[in-house]
C-alpha cells in the first residue's frame, strides 16, 4: 500500500473555483491501494483557509480520521493580491454564478495549530522512504518543509507535482508555479525523487457531462461528491472556456501513482524563472547536451520525470470504478 500526503488547494462547493483537487482527494480515498496519512492546503485555486475548510469538510462528512492541516497564506516572494484578484470571486456578478445555485457549500472549521510544513516535513522524516507527496497546488509548503527539514529531499520516496506548462497555446505559466515561483525552483532543484505533471500533459484530460451521468449512477458518498462539485465546473469550462467538458489536472498525478498505463513519460531537467517580467512562474524542460548553449548554466538538482501523455479514456475509467469503492 502506499502512503502518501496531498498538499492542495481545493475548490469544490465554492463558486468559480476549480475543483480538480476534490475529485484527486476522492480518488486517493477510494483506491485500496493508496493510504491517505495527511491533507494539507495551500494558498492557491482557494485561499488557504477556504480549501482548509473544502478538505476538512469532506473528511468529516465521510466519517473519516485523515488529518487536515491548513497551510501558507501567500508565497514566499510573489506578491498576494494580483493573483487573489484574479482567483476569487470571478463569477461574482456574472451569469455563471447561477451554475453554484444549490451547490453545498463547505462548512467552517478552525485550522489545528501544527503548521502544513511541519505536519509534511515531521511525517515525511519520520518515515524514510515510505512517503509519497502528492503536490497539487502552488509549492510553497512542500518549499518550506525543505528548508525546515533538509533531510526531507532523501527521506520522501516521491514527490508527485502538479505545476508547470511548456509549450501549450494561451499559456505563458500556469497558476500552480507561477503564484510562487521560488517555491517552485526549490522543490525542483532539491534532488528529490520527482514526478511532474504538466498543463501540457494535463490539458489533454477529459471528463464530460456523459462521464458525470455515469458516476452519478453509483451510490457512494464520494460519488454525490464528485457529481455534486463537478457538475458546475464542467458547466463553467463550457461555457467560459469553450471545451466540450472540464480538464481533470490533479486527478492525473492519483491516477498515475494508481495505475502508470495511463500516461507516457521521460526524463528532462526543469527550471523556472524568477527574474521579473512577463515570464515570470514560465517553465521550461531541457536535456543536454543542447545544440546551442551559450549564456545557459549548468541544471541545478537532478532529472525530473515529466509525463508527456495521457490515456484519458483509462483515466475516466479508472475514475468510474475506483468511485464505486467505499472511502476509507
Amino acid at each position: 500500500m502506499k502512503r502518501i500526503i496531498i498538499d492542495c488547494d481545493p475548490g469544490n462547493g465554492i463558486a468559480g473555483a476549480n475543483v480538480d483537487d476534490g475529485l484527486a482527494i476522492a480518488l486517493a480515498l477510494a483506491a485500496p491501494e493508496v493510504k491517505l496519512e495527511l491533507i494539507t492546503t495551500v494558498a492557491g485555486n482557494t485561499p488557504s483557509q477556504q480549501g482548509f475548510n473544502v478538505a476538512k469538510d469532506l473528511i468529516e462528512r465521510l466519517g473519516l480520521s485523515v488529518p487536515v492541516v491548513k497551510g501558507a497564506d501567500a508565497a514566499l516572494a510573489e506578491p498576494v493580491e494580483p493573483w487573489r484578484q484574479a482567483l476569487d470571486g470571478r463569477v461574482d456578478n456574472t451569469p455563471q454564478a447561477e451554475l453554484w445555485r444549490g451547490v453545498r457549500q463547505p462548512q467552517p472549521f478552525s485550522a489545528p495549530d501544527i503548521d502544513a510544513a511541519d505536519a509534511i516535513g515531521q511525517l515525511i522524516c519520520g518515515n524514510p522512504g515510505k512517503i509519497t507527496l502528492v503536490a497539487i497546488g502552488p509549492l510553497t509548503n512542500v518549499a518550506l518543509a525543505l528548508e525546515r527539514y533538509p533531510e526531507m529531499a532523501e527521506s520522501v520516496q516521491e514527490i508527485a507535482i502538479m505545476g508547470g506548462v511548456f509549450a501549450l497555446d494561451d499559456y505563458i505559466k500556469d497558476t500552480n508555479f507561477g503564484i510562487d515561483p521560488e517555491a517552485a525552483q526549490r522543490v525542483l532543484s532539491s534532488g528529490a525523487n520527482i514526478t511532474l505533471v504538466p498543463m501540457d500533459v494535463t490539458s489533454q484530460t477529459l471528463l464530460t457531462h456523459q462521464d458525470l451521468n455515469r458516476i452519478a449512477t453509483i451510490d457512494t458518498p464520494l460519488a454525490r461528491f464528485v457529481t455534486e462539485t463537478l457538475r458546475p465546473w464542467i458547466d463553467y469550462s463550457i461555457q467560459v472556456r469553450q471545451l466540450p467538458g472540464s480538464w481533470i489536472h490533479d486527478a492525473l498525478v492519483v491516477a498515475w501513482l494508481l495505475n502508470q498505463q495511463v500516461a507516457t513519460a521521460a526524463d528532462f531537467y526543469v527550471e523556472v524563472e524568477l527574474r521579473p517580467g512577463m515570464t515570470r512562474g514560465k517553465s521550461w524542460r531541457f536535456r543536454p547536451p543542447l545544440r546551442l548553449d551559450v549564456g545557459i548554466t549548468p541544471p541545478t538538482g537532478g532529472l525530473i520525470h515529466v509525463l508527456q501523455t495521457v490515456d484519458n479514456q483509462l483515466l475516466v475509467a479508472m475514475l468510474e470504478r475506483y468511485l464505486a469503492k467505499p472511502p476509507g
